[in-house]
């Protein structure tokens, strides 16, 4: 997938998704009142017109007055309806609400219902009117949410620091970041530390704390002292930008629901269009007493239940809901179809390393014979500290009292360890290899040890080992516990570790099917196996990089701390901007709860649109019912969706 450049000063909601009139009406938020002057008009004279027809308080009010009174009350919300209609008329779209409206109001002012025939339109013009400022708000939610972009950068510049925009800054220029202030670009902690608030992007509350050379994304706040960062990447290319172009660019992709209900308001609006004409004519054939005036009101009726507002606007509106409430609890969905697609999930694979590990060694015990522990693990540190290997680093942070300790004549056995003198004594640390090659017998309980492990020798004799793994995410447990809850059948781990540590994880985590010592192709091989059944509807979880083959492949592609990773961003339909593999779970919770909205409103929408139908037609349902089965509905159906951006997902 290519990906888009965004000015992110014109962000603006994906005209699309908005209802298809929304071109002839401005609703932007600067002009809010305006857009009700029309219809605060049209309801003041329908008023006065209703007073004076009921109270009879002006005889004068009859006939030609009374017409040009109710024309006027029609204009100001009728006029931009009629218009938008003949503009798709002349498209050749004909069965367009405008034109329904258009039609059902002025046939009711042809039989003399002037004030149904206003009353209609206003209410109409009133619904749509929250409809848009409803869709509006949702769009304006999901761009709040992330719309973090800083204003400025303090760029260092001929030896001082200016004022800039961020697209100004290039690669490789200092930028200055005061307390409270937003990071406007990517890049490389130069400062000895930082705090930073990253939920714009995480969707976390909790503060970063952040050491020198460390990665730093734009759109995080600063929360303690003045900061110096060097950027590494342009704004356009900025983690918030992608993040930013990505939500804008999910409303865009509509989920099977929406695609399905559109061309169905577009089969379904005719069809009642002519069963309106048929009721106006056929009961000619049939009905003794038959009069045209009674059976075209009904007729009328039916026209406006036909209009689709509720569905074509509720449905968008809560998948609107679903994106921006799994942004807020930093989940990226590329499109609402993902957010159906998380719900049918029954299958999930998952890399390990990064993705239920923290991809970070550390001690996990420590065994020592007849040497004290501390003093034992002063003699590792003390080789140890010569070599920039991971395991190395493990051993180091082994935090117990204060290492004096010096080595001297540190030498590398290749392959094997290293060798060297602590206060004149020879330390051997390595593998089991280096231990045989010095004729120091290793203890068999070392045999079953699957972790990696550090043996250690003291003038030649075994002095003890190390145990170093790769740690569990504090929330793995219970994210596959709850992944059966959600309706997870099999899950299943893929890593490129070794199979025995694969093993284990998997044992840990009370997973049964696992396999290690995995190239990508061979993790693809086995998705696509997965996938040859078509009752599984397979689910990936990596770390959006080496997994991209598979990420591709699956039916949803689950990026896994994602935060900054082109691959990620462009191989995979659902990102979780934290290490958090629970957070999945909310995902699917999110998808879930998405989708019983919607259906809730498909069902709300047809359930009472057919019975008023059906009451219309027997000539007991009167204009102001159909406004509630168009109008009304809407708006219930509008307030519903918005449940979901107050809804919590544990």
């Amino acid at each position: 997938m290519k990906k888009k450049k965004v000015n992110l000063r014109d962000l603006k909601p994906n005209s699309e998704e908005q209802h298809s009139h929304d071109d002839g009406h401005d609703h932007g938020d600067g002009s809010a009142f305006k857009t009700y002057i029309p219809a605060i008009i049209s309801f003041v004279m329908l008023m006065v017109g209703i007073a004076v027809d009921y109270f009879d308080a002006i005889p004068q009010f009859e006939g030609l007055i009374r017409v040009v009174w109710y024309t006027l009350a029609y204009i100001p919300v009728g006029f931009p309806v009629i218009k938008e209609g003949w503009k798709s008329l002349i498209k050749g779209d004909v069965f367009t609400e405008f034109f329904l409206m258009s039609i059902a109001t002025i046939g009711a002012f042809i039989i003399g219902e002037y004030p149904e025939g206003v009353a209609v339109m206003l209410f109409y013009a009133v619904g749509e009117l929250f409809q848009n400022a409803a869709v509006n708000r949702a769009k304006g939610n999901i761009k709040a949410l992330l719309d973090v972009r800083p204003k400025e950068a303090n760029v260092f510049r001929d030896g001082d620091y200016i004022s800039v925009s961020p697209e100004a800054v290039n690669i490789g220029e200092k930028i200055q970041i005061r307390v409270g202030e937003k990071i406007p670009l990517d890049g490389i902690l130069l400062s000895e530390k930082a705090s930073l608030n990253t939920a714009a992007l995480t969707g976390e509350s909790k503060p970063d704390s952040i050491q020198k050379d460390a990665k730093v994304y734009a759109g995080s706040i600063n929360l303690e002292s003045v900061v110096e960062v060097e950027v590494t990447n342009t704004f356009e290319d900025s983690s918030i930008a992608r993040i930013l172009d990505l939500v804008q660019n999910a409303t865009a992709r509509k989920s099977k629901t929406e695609l399905f209900i559109r061309q169905f308001a577009r089969i379904y609006t005719p069809i009642v269009v002519f069963l309106a004409i048929g009721v106006t004519f056929i009961p000619y054939f049939f009905v003794d007493d038959y009069v045209f005036r009674d059976w075209l009101y009904r007729a009328l009726i039916f026209l406006v239940i036909s209009c689709p507002c509720a569905l074509v606007i509720s449905i968008p509106l809560g998948y609107f809901g679903g994106l921006g409430a799994a942004s807020k609890n930093g989940i990226l969905f590329k499109g609402a179809s993902f957010l159906d697609a998380m719900t049918k999930i029954n299958t999930l694979v998952m890399d390990k390393t990064g993705t239920v590990t923290k991809g970070v060694f550390k001690i996990k015990s420590i065994k020592t014979f007849d040497w004290d522990e501390e003093e034992f693990m002063n003699y590792l540190m003390a080789m140890e500290e010569q070599s920039t290997h991971p395991i190395a680093k493990a051993i180091m942070e082994y935090q117990k009292g204060t290492n004096n300790f010096e080595a001297n004549k540190v030498s590398e056995v290749a392959g094997k360890g290293l060798k060297g003198m602590v206060k004149g004594k020879e330390v051997l640390v390595g593998n089991k290899a280096l231990m045989v090659s010095n004729n120091i017998e290793v203890p068999n309980e070392t045999e079953s040890i699957v972790e990696s492990i550090v043996l250690v020798a003291i003038d030649n004799v075994f002095a003890g080992y190390v145990v170093i793994a790769d740690e569990l995410k504090e929330d793995a447990k219970e994210t596959i516990s709850s992944l059966h809850r959600v309706g997870i059948k099999k899950i299943m781990m893929l890593s490129g570790d070794k199979d025995s540590i694969t093993q284990q994880v998997a044992k840990d985590l009370k997973i049964e099917n696992a396999k290690g010592g995995l190239l990508p192709e061979d993790k693809l091989n086995e998705v696509e196996a997965l996938k040859k059944n078509p009752q599984n509807k397979v689910a990936f979880i990596g770390d959006g990089i080496n997994d991209a083959p598979v990420l591709a492949a699956s039916d949803v592609g689950i990026a896994m701390g994602g935060l900054g990773s082109d691959v990620a961003i462009e191989t995979a339909d659902v990102i979780i901007q934290t290490d958090q593999p629970s957070k999945v779970v909310r995902a699917i919770k999110i998808g879930s709860s998405t989708r019983k909205i919607v259906w809730q409103n498909i069902i709300l929408a047809f359930g009472i649109k057919v019975i008023v139908l059906i009451l219309g037609a027997g000539g007991l349902a009167t204009m102001w019912e159909a406004v509630f089965a168009d109008v009304g509905v809407a708006l219930l159906a509008i307030l519903n969706a918005v449940r979901l951006q107050k809804m919590k997902w544990s």
